[in-house]
């Protein structure tokens, strides 16, 4: 005989030979030959010995333990003090029954992928759960469809969305709803005279329309590409270069009218258009550059000629004023003689009094 105690907050299991007898709880026992016992907190998880259905046959033990059966499809979350700390999966786990035991439980079925269970984000967020869940962000600046088996459920706004992970297949279809740009470069393009060019433009837009932009339509960022790519080959097939060149301005509102109804059938608001480029073939700008060169002679010629003829017509008018008017004669020759002194550094003077008397003449103060 051996005399055991068990302690508060402690239950035993006593086994004789290997084979489950009974429980014991707290108090003091005899143990007879042949028998053991197995020692639990009843604060932890009850791990069986033995097959646990075998020990359920004891209404006592069954009394004490919370069992907990999961099945395939399902999760079970246990709680403690109001936080998670475990997830149990599928078959059959038990809990000593105790008021210390503050535990709450809370059974996920699996099997559909909303998450209808009273379970909070920051629980979702848990490293626990993350086999378990998947989530998909939809940003302030987007607008998200829902498929579900590849079936369109339902348009989602900004947010973040969770669902539990099984076979189910879910994909969410997003796109941006803010401004955009679309590059339309390196288009090769007959001109109506058979011009070459290559031009470069741009245009922007914003998706309006999700179920138009995403389900109604394959790529429609492909699709409106293409629609802008054939107005602009329309619009410059029509022009000669020349033409093309002075109604450059007037391209962007031809190609908004003509992309209009393609993009409003793509779910797509236009805002602009532009040409950034219009690059003419090597022999094509060696021309235009001749007639640059030529027209820009022409106005420099031109500009010449009317400054000579305003020069010329100076001239006359001060003619006609000096051949009327002596003192402005002798005033206009003194205004000569002073530029021509201006460039002489030094005079020598050979001669007779004859020279000298001719430079007084020219030089002395008329009185």
């Amino acid at each position: 005989m051996k005399r055991i105690r068990i302690y508060p907050y402690q239950v035993a299991l006593v086994f004789k030979n290997g084979v489950y007898r009974r429980l014991l709880q707290e108090g003091t026992y005899w143990l007879g030959f042949n028998e053991t016992i197995l020692r639990y907190d009843v604060t932890s998880e009850f791990y069986a010995p033995v097959d646990i259905n075998i020990l359920l046959q004891d209404a006592d033990l069954a009394a004490a333990l919370e069992v907990i059966d999961v099945a395939d499809n399902e999760i079970v979350l246990k709680y403690r003090d109001g936080l998670l700390k475990q997830v149990i999966t599928p078959g059959r786990v038990a809990f000593w029954k105790s008021k210390v035991n503050n535990y709450a439980f809370v059974r996920v079925d699996l099997g559909k992928i909303g998450i209808s269970e009273n379970i909070s984000r920051d629980t979702l967020q848990n490293k626990m759960l993350a086999p378990y869940v998947r989530n998909y962000t939809v940003e302030n600046y987007e607008k998200a469809v829902l498929f579900i088996d590849g079936k369109y459920t339902q348009p989602l706004g900004p947010g973040v969305y969770y669902w539990w992970k099984n076979n189910i297949t879910i994909v969410v279809g997003k796109v941006d709803t803010r401004a955009l740009q679309i590059e339309i470069n390196g288009q090769e393009i007959l001109t109506k005279d058979k011009a070459a060019l290559r031009v470069n433009a741009y245009a922007r837009y914003r998706v309006t329309d999700i179920e138009k932009a995403i389900l109604q339509n394959k790529e429609f960022e492909r699709q409106l590409y293409v629609a802008f790519q054939l107005a602009l080959r329309e619009y410059i097939g029509t022009l000669a270069l020349d033409e093309l060149l002075d109604k450059k301005e007037s391209i962007s509102a031809y190609i908004l009218e003509a992309v209009k109804a393609d993009a409003g059938a793509l779910g797509v608001e236009l805002n602009g258009f532009g040409i950034r480029d219009i690059i003419l073939p090597g022999d094509v700008k060696d021309i235009m550059s001749k007639v640059l060169v030529a027209e820009k002679t022409a106005q420099a010629n031109s500009i010449m000629r009317r400054e000579e003829t305003a020069s010329t017509r100076s001239l006359l008018n001060t003619a006609k004023l000096m051949e009327d008017n002596a003192m402005l004669w002798k005033l206009k020759e003194m205004e000569y003689v002073e530029k021509i002194a201006d460039k002489i550094g030094e005079i020598t003077v050979n001669g007779n009094s004859a020279l000298v008397d001719q430079l007084k003449q020219i030089f002395a103060t008329q009185k």
